[in-house]
């Protein structure tokens, strides 16, 4: 595998023709002088709680009041590591489990933004339209791993508090709510800042070690590195090393075009490596490479 296949991509994405661009700024002018007043409030009480065992209790309620967000999850991540979750609100009983799972389950090496953390993505607000691959909402894991459990879109700041940690406030709708409107998506990106000095010096205050965690963290220590191996060595019985690459690519949601662009072949060349690992997987399309692949992690 190659570092090049966790990329952005080049498309124009959604999210920024929804008003995520820059130079759409001005739309902030119009945003409600209540939801700033509230947010404004709201984050005085969270720094006022910094120390508090609820500090991010505070933070969470804050951006509620911010924008109609509903529901949050804050995680602690370490690189080569599981995701601690420090914090939940507003998720669905029946949901916590499939969400919380897809970090440590087969689907763990697919989620965008767990990808795009695993490679250093950088610190700031993004939309889950701006992380992930072109075709990433036409295939299964996006399917299985956010419909399935009610969820469509996934908003995310994500700050880095050193020693190769970094905490993430991930901002969930679809268990029932409307999308966020571009302006929504606007006033979420310029408190980002307060948002990271917020999370910083929450930091400071310390932060639980993996050996704090919930019950069961070590066994997900293993599971990580059972996953890991199986993604490494999915289909290397029968598979040729760019076969597995062409492979890995069409499972996190790359088309032929995005896929030879990161791989640096033509897509005429993609597509024969398409065919040859289908024909020699005995799979005929995407969803069934799909259910192979979590088969193949669940056997390992």
């Amino acid at each position: 595998m190659t570092a090049r296949d966790m990329a952005m991509p080049s498309r124009a994405s959604p999210a920024r023709l929804r008003g995520m661009s820059k130079a759409c700024d001005d739309t902030l002018i119009a945003l409600p002088y209540r939801a700033l007043h509230q947010w404004h409030a709201g984050v005085q009480q969270a720094f006022a709680h910094i120390q508090a065992p609820d500090a991010l209790r505070y933070l969470a309620q804050a951006l509620g009041d911010l924008v109609s967000v509903e529901s949050v999850m804050i995680s602690l991540e370490r690189k080569d590591q599981p995701p601690l979750s420090l914090y939940l609100q507003g998720i669905p009983e029946q949901y916590r489990e499939s969400l919380i799972g897809r970090y440590f389950t087969g689907g763990y090496l697919l989620d965008p933004f767990c990808l795009a953390v695993e490679q250093g993505l950088a610190e700031g607000f993004y939309h889950l339209e701006d992380i992930a691959p072109d075709h990433f909402f036409d295939t299964d894991y996006y399917k299985t791993y956010y419909l399935k459990i009610g969820c469509s879109e996934d908003s995310y700041y994500i700050v880095d508090v050193g020693n190769d940690s970094k905490i993430s406030v991930s901002l969930f709708q679809g268990f029932g709510g409307e999308a966020l409107r571009a302006e929504q998506l606007h006033l979420l990106r310029a408190v980002e800042p307060m948002v990271r000095e917020f999370i910083r010096q929450y930091a400071r205050h310390g932060l639980p070690t993996l050996d704090q965690g919930a019950p069961g963290q070590g066994a997900s220590r293993d599971i990580k590195h059972s996953i890991q191996n199986a993604f490494e060595h999915f289909g290397c019985d029968v598979l040729t090393e760019r076969e597995r690459e062409v492979a890995h690519m069409i499972l996190r949601g790359h088309s032929v075009k995005s896929t030879a662009s990161e791989l640096g072949i033509a897509p005429e060349t993609v597509r024969m490596h398409r065919k040859n690992l289908y024909l020699k997987l005995a799979v005929n399309s995407q969803s069934e490479l799909f259910a192979l692949f979590i088969e193949w992690l669940r056997r390992d």
